[in-house]
């Protein structure tokens, strides 16, 4: 198990005191830390990091020698079990950005947008990460992929990471579907009985634009062609206007449960949306220019909706280019997120969503790099005839083809070696059954395409040809 940081010490440390609002005994701290971690923490480094706790007023102590407990700091309580309110741990700037964006509306200053907050960022000299946290995020994503080409990582977890951050992305905006309804969904096509198309199509909508950025990394990048494509495939059917859809916002907006008033002025908008993505482009360290597009772009609002998931999204393309392991939101909490874009709206202050991001990257780091260490090895034939399958599954359904075994040994005739031939028409073969509307993306298709596909098969029994909830008009959806 690798050695944590100090950072993340202190972190587990006042997690535990935290949870024990009568106090916690060192003997007690160290046990607790034992089966958290499955390893024990030094006496006399437990001791100072006991220190630095109370000398930030995070800990307070009761009690002397061996009668010693540690309490949390008042502010600092976990609430009672039965009403607790899930949170990340907070610096104590970041206690203090809640209290001010948790004070009533009526007493909270209306604000608009300062274009200075902006400017005044200055590339490779300002730094919304301070250095020794970009070196323990780096340190945390690191991953056996670094010196491979762009996008393997993101690729070799791509079935878990399409559920997990269009799953999580999409519950940060208030969607009900659950983890097993997302992956029942991605996997198979099932919609989840009870739920509204809306839902439905925000989480295809997620998977869709994962995939775009994970096929198309080494061409995707800071740039305005990249992002609004991005707002386009994320916004699919969910726009009023659907014109708006990939188009800079030309009109004001609001944003319920704030004083904050974004800009109404539609070529300032596009100024400052050029500005940004300039900026982010010229930032050197990747963590850096994931945070500040998430600090940035929902602070202009720059589309009519659906700003923060283009943020969240497109805060992964630097990992998925340097093959670090991504940040999929996984188990964030709705709320601190929120009151951390709150304080960056109202105040141009982002240590909340600081902590949050750099909590919600731990989460994620754990999850992938354990599931790496299980990971069977992809079929190097599968990595090999990589982009001549999707050539061949486009040639199929562009060409509203049966999926017959003279088709498929017609394309492998086409493309595989002799040799390797028989394993071609495997491939191709499970790729046509696995087909459904939720995958087309992988391979490049447009869903009219697909549509227009199965329905020449109309007669086919194949699952994939006519998955189940295909049953629903497209309209429907």
């Amino acid at each position: 198990m690798p050695l944590l940081t100090p950072n993340k010490e202190l972190q587990l440390i006042e997690s535990i005191i935290s949870e024990q609002s009568d106090g916690i005994s060192i003997l007690a701290i160290e046990a607790e830390i034992v089966r958290r971690q499955g390893a024990p923490l030094n006496r006399r480094t437990l001791q100072r990091r006991l220190q630095k706790l109370i000398e930030a007023q995070r800990v307070t102590t009761e009690g002397e020698s061996i009668a010693r407990v540690y309490k949390p700091a008042v502010d600092n309580r976990m609430p009672a079990k039965d009403d607790a309110e899930l949170y990340v741990p907070l610096s104590p700037e970041g206690e203090r950005i809640r209290a001010q964006v948790r004070r009533p509306l009526m007493h909270r200053r209306p604000v608009g947008y300062q274009r200075e907050f902006l400017l005044s960022y200055q590339p490779g000299s300002t730094f919304y990460l301070p250095e020794s946290l970009r070196l323990e995020l780096h340190e945390m994503g690191n991953t056996s992929a670094q010196e491979r080409p762009a996008g393997t990582y993101a690729r070799d977890i791509l079935s878990r990471l399409l559920v997990d951050l269009s799953w999580a992305s999409s519950k940060l905006e208030g969607n009900t579907y659950s983890q097993l309804d997302t992956q029942n969904l991605i996997d198979f096509g099932q919609i989840a009985q009870g739920k509204d198309t809306i839902e439905t199509q925000m989480i295809l909508n997620h998977k869709a634009a994962i995939e775009m950025l994970i096929e198309d990394v080494n061409e995707v990048g800071f740039d305005a062609f990249t992002f609004k494509n991005l707002h386009a495939v994320l916004s699919q059917d969910l726009m009023r206007d659907p014109e708006a859809s990939g188009r800079l916002r030309r009109r004001p907006v609001d944003i319920s449960g704030t004083v904050f008033h974004p800009l109404a002025l539609p070529q300032v908008i596009d100024d400052c949306f050029m500005l940004l993505l300039n900026k982010a482009d010229a930032i050197p360290d990747p963590f850096e220019q994931a945070f500040f597009l998430m600090v940035q772009l929902p602070y202009l609002q720059p589309f009519e909706d659906v700003n923060k998931r283009v943020s969240r999204i497109g805060a992964n393309i630097p990992l998925f280019k340097h093959n670090l392991c991504p940040l999929s939101f996984i188990d964030v909490p709705e709320k601190a997120y929120i009151e951390g874009t709150l304080g960056v709206y109202e105040n141009n202050h982002f240590e909340l969503l600081r902590d949050v991001f750099v909590w919600a990257y731990e989460r994620s780091c754990q999850r992938y790099l354990a599931i790496t260490q299980t990971m069977v090895e992809p079929h190097p034939l599968k990595i090999k005839y990589r982009e001549v399958l999707i050539q061949s599954v486009q040639t199929v359904v562009k060409g509203r083809l049966q999926p017959c075994p003279a088709t498929i040994a017609e394309m492998a005739n086409k493309y595989a070696t002799a040799a390797d031939q028989e394993a071609f028409v495997q491939m191709l073969s499970e790729a046509l059954h696995q087909l459904h509307e939720g995958s087309i993306a992988r391979y490049r298709l447009r869903r009219s395409e697909y549509i227009a596909w199965q329905q020449a098969n109309h007669g086919l029994s194949d699952a994939a040809v006519r998955p189940q909830w295909l049953a629903h008009s497209p309209s429907e959806l």
